[in-house]
Protein backbone atom coordinates (compact mmCIF):
# COMPACT_ATOMS: atom_id res chain seq x y z
CA UNK A 1 0.00 0.00 0.00
CA UNK A 2 2.61 2.19 0.46
CA UNK A 3 3.36 2.14 -3.26
CA UNK A 4 2.77 -1.22 -4.24
CA UNK A 5 0.85 -1.22 -7.23
CA UNK A 6 -0.26 2.22 -6.59
CA UNK A 7 -0.99 3.12 -10.37
CA UNK A 8 -2.59 1.78 -12.90
CA UNK A 9 0.91 1.60 -15.83
CA UNK A 10 3.29 1.29 -13.25
CA UNK A 11 1.46 -1.65 -11.90
CA UNK A 12 2.18 -3.52 -15.15
CA UNK A 13 5.96 -2.55 -14.71
CA UNK A 14 7.38 -4.05 -11.06
CA UNK A 15 10.69 -3.84 -12.31
CA UNK A 16 10.68 0.25 -12.07
CA UNK A 17 8.28 0.74 -9.33
CA UNK A 18 9.25 2.59 -6.59
CA UNK A 19 7.54 0.90 -3.40
CA UNK A 20 8.90 2.41 -0.56
CA UNK A 21 11.28 4.93 0.67
CA UNK A 22 12.80 5.29 4.14
CA UNK A 23 15.12 8.62 5.37
CA UNK A 24 16.44 8.79 8.44
CA UNK A 25 19.76 9.94 10.65
CA UNK A 26 21.69 7.00 10.98
CA UNK A 27 21.38 5.54 14.79
CA UNK A 28 25.28 4.80 14.79
CA UNK A 29 26.33 7.10 12.70
CA UNK A 30 24.96 10.17 13.91
CA UNK A 31 26.59 12.65 11.37
CA UNK A 32 25.46 10.34 8.27
CA UNK A 33 22.07 9.90 6.67
CA UNK A 34 20.82 6.67 5.70
CA UNK A 35 18.65 6.52 2.56
CA UNK A 36 16.24 3.16 1.51
CA UNK A 37 14.30 2.90 -1.49
CA UNK A 38 12.85 -0.41 -2.26
CA UNK A 39 12.04 -1.66 -6.05
CA UNK A 40 10.13 -4.94 -7.78
CA UNK A 41 6.83 -5.22 -4.87
CA UNK A 42 5.12 -7.97 -3.81
CA UNK A 43 8.24 -10.91 -4.48
CA UNK A 44 7.18 -14.55 -3.72
CA UNK A 45 10.34 -16.09 -2.13
CA UNK A 46 10.26 -19.22 -4.05
CA UNK A 47 10.21 -17.66 -7.72
CA UNK A 48 12.47 -19.59 -9.37
CA UNK A 49 14.22 -20.36 -12.00
CA UNK A 50 13.95 -16.90 -13.11
CA UNK A 51 14.25 -15.13 -9.55
CA UNK A 52 13.81 -11.23 -9.13
CA UNK A 53 16.44 -8.55 -9.90
CA UNK A 54 16.72 -4.70 -10.54
CA UNK A 55 16.51 -4.02 -14.34
CA UNK A 56 19.37 -3.36 -16.94
CA UNK A 57 16.64 -1.09 -19.08
CA UNK A 58 15.93 1.14 -15.54
CA UNK A 59 17.83 4.28 -14.18
CA UNK A 60 17.14 3.85 -10.61
CA UNK A 61 17.37 7.40 -8.49
CA UNK A 62 17.67 8.87 -5.30
CA UNK A 63 17.20 12.41 -4.71
CA UNK A 64 18.29 15.04 -2.12
CA UNK A 65 16.93 18.49 -2.42
CA UNK A 66 18.72 21.23 -0.11
CA UNK A 67 17.51 24.27 -0.97
CA UNK A 68 13.53 24.11 -0.65
CA UNK A 69 13.13 24.22 -4.84
CA UNK A 70 11.36 20.76 -5.15
CA UNK A 71 14.57 19.62 -7.88
CA UNK A 72 17.52 17.27 -6.52
CA UNK A 73 20.45 19.07 -5.54
CA UNK A 74 22.24 15.67 -4.99
CA UNK A 75 21.21 12.59 -7.03
CA UNK A 76 22.59 8.89 -6.26
CA UNK A 77 22.29 6.61 -9.71
CA UNK A 78 22.02 3.33 -9.64
CA UNK A 79 22.66 1.85 -13.40
CA UNK A 80 22.42 -2.18 -13.78
CA UNK A 81 24.09 -5.29 -15.85
CA UNK A 82 23.35 -8.95 -15.74
CA UNK A 83 25.96 -11.37 -16.68
CA UNK A 84 25.00 -15.16 -17.29
CA UNK A 85 27.93 -17.39 -16.12
CA UNK A 86 26.89 -20.85 -18.25
CA UNK A 87 24.96 -19.90 -21.13
CA UNK A 88 23.54 -23.60 -21.40
CA UNK A 89 22.24 -23.90 -18.35
CA UNK A 90 18.47 -22.81 -17.25
CA UNK A 91 19.51 -22.78 -13.50
CA UNK A 92 19.90 -19.96 -11.27
CA UNK A 93 22.74 -21.72 -10.05
CA UNK A 94 24.04 -25.12 -10.19
CA UNK A 95 25.29 -25.75 -6.45
CA UNK A 96 25.96 -23.32 -3.38
CA UNK A 97 26.30 -19.99 -3.76
CA UNK A 98 29.21 -19.05 -0.65
CA UNK A 99 30.57 -16.31 -2.39
CA UNK A 100 30.11 -13.64 -4.37
CA UNK A 101 32.68 -15.07 -7.12
CA UNK A 102 30.90 -18.73 -6.78
CA UNK A 103 31.07 -20.55 -10.06
CA UNK A 104 28.00 -22.06 -9.07
CA UNK A 105 26.12 -18.67 -9.58
CA UNK A 106 25.05 -18.98 -13.23
CA UNK A 107 22.98 -15.22 -13.02
CA UNK A 108 25.07 -12.31 -11.51
CA UNK A 109 23.92 -8.38 -11.18
CA UNK A 110 26.28 -5.44 -10.95
CA UNK A 111 25.64 -1.59 -10.82
CA UNK A 112 27.43 1.53 -11.33
CA UNK A 113 26.93 4.33 -8.32
CA UNK A 114 27.14 7.92 -9.47
CA UNK A 115 26.88 10.75 -7.67
CA UNK A 116 25.51 14.10 -9.77
CA UNK A 117 25.61 17.22 -7.30
CA UNK A 118 25.78 21.08 -9.09
CA UNK A 119 25.26 19.48 -12.61
CA UNK A 120 28.59 17.71 -12.44
CA UNK A 121 28.16 13.56 -12.15
CA UNK A 122 31.26 11.77 -10.93
CA UNK A 123 30.62 7.96 -10.97
CA UNK A 124 32.04 6.71 -7.59
CA UNK A 125 32.46 2.93 -8.64
CA UNK A 126 32.03 0.53 -11.10
CA UNK A 127 30.72 -2.85 -11.38
CA UNK A 128 29.71 -3.55 -7.44
CA UNK A 129 28.33 -6.47 -7.06
CA UNK A 130 24.62 -7.75 -5.55
CA UNK A 131 23.80 -10.56 -3.54
CA UNK A 132 21.46 -13.57 -4.79
CA UNK A 133 18.59 -13.91 -3.98
CA UNK A 134 17.86 -15.84 -0.95
CA UNK A 135 16.78 -19.25 -2.71
CA UNK A 136 16.93 -21.61 -0.09
CA UNK A 137 19.38 -23.81 2.73
CA UNK A 138 21.35 -25.92 0.14
CA UNK A 139 22.06 -22.76 -2.53
CA UNK A 140 22.58 -19.69 -0.20
CA UNK A 141 23.32 -21.45 3.28
CA UNK A 142 25.07 -18.49 4.46
CA UNK A 143 22.73 -15.89 3.34
CA UNK A 144 24.08 -13.18 5.85
CA UNK A 145 27.81 -13.75 4.75
CA UNK A 146 26.47 -12.77 1.07
CA UNK A 147 24.96 -9.60 2.21
CA UNK A 148 28.46 -8.58 3.95
CA UNK A 149 30.13 -9.18 0.79
CA UNK A 150 27.91 -6.90 -0.90
CA UNK A 151 27.77 -4.24 1.32
CA UNK A 152 30.72 -1.42 0.34
CA UNK A 153 32.35 1.78 2.08
CA UNK A 154 33.39 3.90 -0.49
CA UNK A 155 36.60 6.08 -0.31
CA UNK A 156 34.01 9.18 -0.85
CA UNK A 157 32.33 8.35 2.33
CA UNK A 158 29.25 6.55 0.98
CA UNK A 159 27.90 2.91 2.36
CA UNK A 160 25.96 1.26 0.25
CA UNK A 161 24.41 -2.01 -1.05
CA UNK A 162 21.86 -3.28 -3.43
CA UNK A 163 19.92 -6.44 -3.21
CA UNK A 164 17.24 -7.97 -1.67
CA UNK A 165 15.99 -7.93 1.42
CA UNK A 166 12.76 -8.82 3.35
CA UNK A 167 9.86 -5.97 3.12
CA UNK A 168 9.15 -4.59 6.06
CA UNK A 169 5.98 -2.41 5.45
CA UNK A 170 3.56 -4.08 7.47
CA UNK A 171 -0.23 -3.05 6.15
CA UNK A 172 -3.74 -4.95 6.04
CA UNK A 173 -4.03 -4.81 2.23
CA UNK A 174 -7.16 -7.13 2.19
CA UNK A 175 -8.79 -5.32 4.56
CA UNK A 176 -8.48 -1.79 3.40
CA UNK A 177 -9.54 -2.20 0.11
CA UNK A 178 -12.79 -4.13 1.15
CA UNK A 179 -14.48 -1.40 1.39
CA UNK A 180 -11.93 0.98 3.87
CA UNK A 181 -12.28 -1.73 6.25
CA UNK A 182 -10.63 -1.43 9.44
CA UNK A 183 -10.59 -4.85 11.54
CA UNK A 184 -9.94 -3.56 14.62
CA UNK A 185 -13.13 -1.62 13.79
CA UNK A 186 -14.85 -3.56 11.58
CA UNK A 187 -17.98 -4.39 13.82
CA UNK A 188 -18.38 -0.59 13.48
CA UNK A 189 -18.50 -0.30 9.31
CA UNK A 190 -21.65 0.90 7.81
CA UNK A 191 -21.50 -2.34 5.71
CA UNK A 192 -20.09 -4.67 8.50
CA UNK A 193 -22.22 -3.90 11.49
CA UNK A 194 -24.52 -7.09 10.48
CA UNK A 195 -21.56 -9.39 9.54
CA UNK A 196 -18.84 -8.67 11.79
CA UNK A 197 -19.88 -8.98 15.76
CA UNK A 198 -16.64 -8.36 17.27
CA UNK A 199 -13.43 -7.08 16.28
CA UNK A 200 -11.32 -8.55 13.54
CA UNK A 201 -7.84 -9.88 13.73
CA UNK A 202 -6.03 -7.92 11.55
CA UNK A 203 -3.28 -9.62 8.89
CA UNK A 204 0.17 -8.01 7.23
CA UNK A 205 -0.82 -8.84 4.03
CA UNK A 206 3.18 -8.53 2.82
CA UNK A 207 4.46 -10.52 5.38
CA UNK A 208 7.14 -13.40 4.48
CA UNK A 209 7.59 -11.33 0.68
CA UNK A 210 10.70 -9.66 -0.51
CA UNK A 211 11.66 -6.38 -2.36
CA UNK A 212 14.56 -5.57 -3.62
CA UNK A 213 16.59 -2.46 -2.10
CA UNK A 214 19.03 0.09 -3.08
CA UNK A 215 20.55 1.68 0.42
CA UNK A 216 23.15 4.49 0.86
CA UNK A 217 24.59 5.90 3.60
CA UNK A 218 26.00 9.44 3.13
CA UNK A 219 27.65 11.72 5.24
CA UNK A 220 25.55 15.15 6.31
CA UNK A 221 28.15 16.98 4.83
CA UNK A 222 27.48 15.73 1.31
CA UNK A 223 23.62 16.20 1.70
CA UNK A 224 23.08 19.28 3.52
CA UNK A 225 23.71 22.86 2.15
CA UNK A 226 26.49 24.77 2.59
CA UNK A 227 25.71 26.94 5.96
CA UNK A 228 26.75 28.85 8.75
CA UNK A 229 24.84 26.87 11.97
CA UNK A 230 22.72 23.78 11.62
CA UNK A 231 19.87 23.79 14.88
CA UNK A 232 16.52 22.44 14.61
CA UNK A 233 15.32 25.73 13.76
CA UNK A 234 17.96 26.26 10.64
CA UNK A 235 16.29 25.56 7.42
CA UNK A 236 19.71 24.00 6.16
CA UNK A 237 19.32 21.31 8.60
CA UNK A 238 16.37 20.11 6.48
CA UNK A 239 16.63 18.14 3.54
CA UNK A 240 13.55 16.73 1.14
CA UNK A 241 14.40 13.22 -0.08
CA UNK A 242 12.63 11.29 -2.96
CA UNK A 243 13.32 8.38 -5.30
CA UNK A 244 12.70 7.65 -8.99
CA UNK A 245 12.86 5.14 -11.72
CA UNK A 246 13.40 5.94 -15.55
CA UNK A 247 13.20 4.65 -18.90
CA UNK A 248 14.26 5.23 -22.76
CA UNK A 249 11.36 6.63 -24.41
CA UNK A 250 11.88 4.24 -27.41
CA UNK A 251 11.75 0.20 -27.44
CA UNK A 252 12.28 -1.69 -30.16
CA UNK A 253 10.94 -5.43 -29.63
CA UNK A 254 13.51 -7.96 -31.48
CA UNK A 255 13.06 -10.85 -33.69
CA UNK A 256 14.58 -14.14 -33.87
CA UNK A 257 18.14 -12.95 -34.88
CA UNK A 258 18.07 -9.57 -32.57
CA UNK A 259 17.39 -8.73 -28.98
CA UNK A 260 15.19 -5.72 -28.02
CA UNK A 261 16.59 -2.43 -28.01
CA UNK A 262 15.84 0.54 -25.76
CA UNK A 263 16.75 4.33 -27.54
CA UNK A 264 16.64 7.81 -26.81
CA UNK A 265 16.73 9.57 -23.78
CA UNK A 266 15.62 8.72 -20.51
CA UNK A 267 11.99 9.30 -18.81
CA UNK A 268 10.60 9.09 -15.39
CA UNK A 269 7.79 6.33 -14.79
CA UNK A 270 7.56 6.24 -11.16
CA UNK A 271 8.43 8.01 -7.98
CA UNK A 272 8.02 7.93 -4.45
CA UNK A 273 8.66 10.52 -1.40
CA UNK A 274 5.65 10.21 1.48
CA UNK A 275 4.10 7.18 1.79
CA UNK A 276 0.49 7.00 0.75
CA UNK A 277 0.83 10.14 -1.12
CA UNK A 278 -0.10 8.62 -4.55
CA UNK A 279 -1.66 5.53 -3.36
CA UNK A 280 -4.37 7.55 -1.08
CA UNK A 281 -4.08 11.27 -1.99
CA UNK A 282 -4.22 11.32 -5.57
CA UNK A 283 -7.41 10.30 -7.55
CA UNK A 284 -6.99 7.50 -9.79
CA UNK A 285 -7.20 9.67 -13.19
CA UNK A 286 -3.98 11.45 -12.35
CA UNK A 287 -1.73 8.64 -10.91
CA UNK A 288 0.43 8.11 -13.84
CA UNK A 289 0.87 11.66 -14.70
CA UNK A 290 1.61 11.96 -11.43
CA UNK A 291 4.36 9.15 -11.53
CA UNK A 292 6.35 11.37 -13.92
CA UNK A 293 6.39 14.74 -12.65
CA UNK A 294 8.65 16.34 -10.29
CA UNK A 295 8.07 17.07 -7.29
CA UNK A 296 8.25 20.76 -7.71
CA UNK A 297 5.04 20.25 -9.92
CA UNK A 298 3.13 18.98 -6.69
CA UNK A 299 1.51 22.20 -6.32
CA UNK A 300 -1.42 20.68 -9.12
CA UNK A 301 -2.16 18.25 -6.43
CA UNK A 302 -2.59 20.42 -3.63
CA UNK A 303 -6.40 20.66 -3.86
CA UNK A 304 -6.55 16.48 -2.84
CA UNK A 305 -4.18 17.33 -0.12
CA UNK A 306 -6.42 19.98 1.31
CA UNK A 307 -9.73 18.38 0.94
CA UNK A 308 -8.60 14.42 0.98
CA UNK A 309 -10.69 12.10 -0.35
CA UNK A 310 -10.63 9.53 2.71
CA UNK A 311 -11.07 12.64 5.26
CA UNK A 312 -14.82 12.55 3.43
CA UNK A 313 -14.95 8.52 3.78
CA UNK A 314 -14.27 7.78 6.99
CA UNK A 315 -17.62 9.47 8.84
CA UNK A 316 -19.28 7.65 5.62
CA UNK A 317 -17.98 4.60 6.78
CA UNK A 318 -17.94 5.03 10.56
CA UNK A 319 -21.25 6.34 11.04
CA UNK A 320 -21.28 8.60 14.15
CA UNK A 321 -17.61 7.87 14.78
CA UNK A 322 -15.99 11.20 13.63
CA UNK A 323 -18.92 13.62 13.98
CA UNK A 324 -16.32 16.24 14.08
CA UNK A 325 -14.49 15.13 11.20
CA UNK A 326 -17.72 15.17 9.42
CA UNK A 327 -18.45 19.18 10.18
CA UNK A 328 -14.52 19.87 9.58
CA UNK A 329 -15.55 18.54 6.10
CA UNK A 330 -18.65 20.00 5.59
CA UNK A 331 -17.47 23.00 6.61
CA UNK A 332 -15.18 23.02 3.63
CA UNK A 333 -11.98 24.63 5.33
CA UNK A 334 -9.00 23.65 3.43
CA UNK A 335 -6.57 21.23 5.56
CA UNK A 336 -3.46 23.55 6.22
CA UNK A 337 -2.41 20.55 8.59
CA UNK A 338 -2.26 17.85 5.63
CA UNK A 339 -0.44 20.59 2.99
CA UNK A 340 2.17 20.95 5.93
CA UNK A 341 2.55 17.54 6.48
CA UNK A 342 3.08 16.71 3.08
CA UNK A 343 4.02 18.98 0.99
CA UNK A 344 5.44 21.77 2.52
CA UNK A 345 6.97 20.71 6.09
CA UNK A 346 5.93 21.72 9.20
CA UNK A 347 7.02 25.24 10.44
CA UNK A 348 8.82 25.85 14.03
CA UNK A 349 6.37 26.52 16.49
CA UNK A 350 3.69 24.51 16.07
CA UNK A 351 5.08 21.14 17.83
CA UNK A 352 8.08 22.11 20.94
CA UNK A 353 11.53 21.28 19.70
CA UNK A 354 10.32 20.61 16.30
CA UNK A 355 10.48 21.88 12.68
CA UNK A 356 11.26 20.51 8.63
CA UNK A 357 10.03 22.73 6.64
CA UNK A 358 11.78 23.51 3.26
CA UNK A 359 10.04 26.46 2.51
CA UNK A 360 6.67 27.57 0.42
CA UNK A 361 7.23 25.32 -2.59
CA UNK A 362 4.66 22.70 -2.52
CA UNK A 363 6.41 19.16 -2.96
CA UNK A 364 5.94 15.65 -2.65
CA UNK A 365 9.23 15.02 -0.47
CA UNK A 366 10.54 12.77 2.64
CA UNK A 367 11.52 15.83 4.67
CA UNK A 368 14.36 15.27 7.49
CA UNK A 369 15.54 17.74 9.91
CA UNK A 370 19.24 16.19 10.10
CA UNK A 371 19.53 18.70 13.76
CA UNK A 372 17.18 16.06 15.41
CA UNK A 373 19.24 13.57 16.34
CA UNK A 374 17.87 9.66 16.58
CA UNK A 375 16.03 8.60 19.47
CA UNK A 376 17.00 6.30 21.83
CA UNK A 377 13.42 4.92 22.63
CA UNK A 378 11.72 5.03 19.16
CA UNK A 379 8.21 5.01 19.25
CA UNK A 380 6.38 4.07 16.23
CA UNK A 381 3.70 6.88 15.94
CA UNK A 382 6.64 9.48 15.11
CA UNK A 383 5.96 13.22 15.52
CA UNK A 384 2.79 12.08 16.78
CA UNK A 385 3.70 10.12 19.43
CA UNK A 386 6.43 12.74 21.00
CA UNK A 387 9.16 11.01 18.86
CA UNK A 388 10.62 14.20 17.09
CA UNK A 389 12.91 11.65 15.24
CA UNK A 390 10.11 9.58 13.12
CA UNK A 391 7.91 10.14 10.97
CA UNK A 392 6.47 12.79 9.40
CA UNK A 393 10.41 13.90 10.18
CA UNK A 394 11.94 11.26 7.23
CA UNK A 395 11.17 7.88 7.89
CA UNK A 396 12.52 5.06 10.08
CA UNK A 397 11.43 1.40 8.80
CA UNK A 398 9.62 0.52 12.10
CA UNK A 399 7.36 3.65 11.99
CA UNK A 400 4.01 2.74 11.34
CA UNK A 401 3.17 5.10 8.75
CA UNK A 402 -0.15 3.78 8.02
CA UNK A 403 -1.97 4.73 11.41
CA UNK A 404 0.11 7.75 11.07
CA UNK A 405 -1.23 9.06 7.97
CA UNK A 406 -5.19 7.62 8.96
CA UNK A 407 -5.10 9.50 12.35
CA UNK A 408 -3.84 12.55 10.34
CA UNK A 409 -6.55 12.78 7.79
CA UNK A 410 -8.97 11.34 10.82
CA UNK A 411 -8.08 14.88 12.44
CA UNK A 412 -5.42 14.56 14.81
CA UNK A 413 -3.32 17.03 13.62
CA UNK A 414 -5.84 19.75 12.89
CA UNK A 415 -5.27 21.60 16.59
CA UNK A 416 -1.78 22.20 14.99
CA UNK A 417 -2.97 24.89 12.85
CA UNK A 418 -6.77 25.65 14.75
CA UNK A 419 -6.48 25.30 18.13
CA UNK A 420 -10.57 25.47 18.70
CA UNK A 421 -11.16 21.99 16.52
CA UNK A 422 -11.39 19.46 18.91
CA UNK A 423 -10.31 15.77 17.34
CA UNK A 424 -12.86 13.04 17.49
CA UNK A 425 -11.65 10.21 19.85
CA UNK A 426 -11.37 8.27 17.41
CA UNK A 427 -9.19 9.95 15.73
CA UNK A 428 -6.30 9.01 18.42
CA UNK A 429 -7.54 5.22 18.37
CA UNK A 430 -8.13 4.61 14.34
CA UNK A 431 -5.37 2.15 12.87
CA UNK A 432 -5.30 -0.82 11.03
CA UNK A 433 -3.82 -2.05 14.01
CA UNK A 434 -0.25 -3.86 13.44
CA UNK A 435 2.81 -2.75 13.64
CA UNK A 436 6.65 -3.89 13.07
CA UNK A 437 6.62 -6.93 15.38
CA UNK A 438 3.41 -8.46 12.64
CA UNK A 439 6.96 -8.21 10.37
CA UNK A 440 8.64 -11.49 9.89
CA UNK A 441 11.83 -10.99 9.57
CA UNK A 442 13.32 -8.64 12.01
CA UNK A 443 14.45 -5.12 11.13
CA UNK A 444 18.40 -5.04 11.51
CA UNK A 445 19.97 -2.80 14.27
CA UNK A 446 22.58 -1.48 11.18
CA UNK A 447 23.11 -0.78 7.42
CA UNK A 448 21.33 -2.17 5.51
CA UNK A 449 17.93 -2.15 8.44
CA UNK A 450 15.83 -4.44 6.48
CA UNK A 451 15.34 -7.90 7.40
CA UNK A 452 17.26 -10.97 5.50
CA UNK A 453 14.87 -12.16 2.36
CA UNK A 454 12.46 -14.90 3.12
CA UNK A 455 14.09 -18.33 1.27
CA UNK A 456 12.05 -20.08 -0.73
CA UNK A 457 12.36 -23.14 0.74
CA UNK A 458 10.49 -22.44 3.78
CA UNK A 459 8.00 -19.69 1.90
CA UNK A 460 5.13 -19.74 1.92
CA UNK A 461 5.14 -21.95 4.78
CA UNK A 462 3.92 -25.60 4.66
CA UNK A 463 0.61 -26.71 5.07
CA UNK A 464 0.23 -27.56 8.73
CA UNK A 465 -1.83 -30.70 9.00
Amino acid sequence: MSSHREAPEIAKDPVADSSDLYAFVTPSQPDTVTLIANYVPLQLPSGGPNFFEFGDDVRYEIHIDNDGDGNPDVTYRFEFTTEITNQNSFLYNTGPIESLESKNWNRRQFYRLTRIADGRARVLAHKLPCPPCNVGPLSTPKYQNLVRQATFKLSTGEKVFAGQRADGFFVDLGAVFDLGTLRPFQQLHVAGKKLFQTEGEPVNALDRLNVHSLAVQVPLSQVRRKAARYGVADRASTIGVWTSASRQQVRVLGDRVSADTAAGPFTQVSRLGNPLFNEVIVPMSKKDVWNTLPPSEDKRFAGFVERPELAALLPALYPGVFPNLDALNKSKKPRADLVAILLTGVPAGLVDGFANTTGDVQADMLRLNTAIRPSRTPDRFGVLGGDLAGYPNGRRVADDVVTIALRAIAGLTVPLVDKTFRPDAAAAAVTPGLSAADVTAPFLADFPFLGTPYDGFGNPQAKKS
